[in-house]
């Protein structure tokens, strides 16, 4: 059986060395510094499933969820939003758009393998 793929899309360093660590056992894994470079990546590679972020510059993780959402070629692979923001609002917002979950951070590595590994099934 081949690794799944997973892309992480978080424009702060010290995230994406907490999830490649926590996740680069069991998965292949990779990254995006920002909503540009993210779309780029699933045009090239589609992963199996999106970790992103919320609160980046230029391009949130809202509008990066939604171009995704509204193309034939992408609208299937799942997306979990991880956000510092734990108001209902955003959340409820994110998984309008069509994400499957939604993390809170801190960022913690048992629920984080917990949802991927619930969402990959």
């Amino acid at each position: 059986m081949t690794e799944k793929n997973i892309l992480v899309v978080d424009d702060t360093e010290s995230n994406i060395d907490i999830l490649v660590e926590s996740l680069s056992d069991d998965y292949e894994v990779s990254v995006a510094m920002d909503g540009e470079s993210a779309l780029e990546i699933v045009a090239e590679e589609p992963p199996d499933l999106i970790l992103l972020d919320i609160m980046m510059p230029d391009m949130d993780g809202y509008e990066v969820c939604e171009k995704l959402k509204s193309d034939e070629k992408t609208k299937s692979i799942p997306i979990i939003f991880l956000s510092g923001a734990t108001d209902d609002a955003s959340k409820e917002k994110g998984l309008a758009l069509g994400a499957v979950n939604y993390i809170t951070k801190p960022i913690d590595k048992n629920i984080v393998l917990s949802k991927l590994k619930e969402h990959l099934s």
